[in-house]
């Protein structure tokens, strides 16, 4: 079962990583696109967690935020968001 904590302190972590990310990519760029795509992802199932939360359905909760998150990583990834070159909150390192 997921706890109530848990669920807190995964989306808690996804807001600070959302808060520090940054679309680099220019704005005629086709990687614009897609950067904002992903961007509308994270926030989309950002939404869906908080309102899962507030339900009282944290096992919902918890698997939207960690699609949030994994979004995120795998813009990051792409080179899609600028992170800061923090490895803690984004899986940054290669091998």
């Amino acid at each position: 079962m997921v706890s109530e904590e848990k669920v807190e302190e995964y989306i808690s972590k996804t807001e600070e990583a959302l808060d520090k990310i940054e679309v680099v990519q220019p704005d005629r760029s086709h990687f614009k696109g897609l950067a904002d795509d992903f961007l509308e992802m994270v926030q989309a199932y950002h939404e869906d967690a908080r309102h899962f939360y507030e339900e009282g359905d944290f096992v919902n909760a918890f698997a939207c935020i960690n699609y949030a998150h994994g979004w995120l990583d795998a813009g990051a990834r792409l080179g899609l968001f600028d992170t800061g070159g923090d490895d803690q909150l984004f899986t940054l390192a290669e091998g």
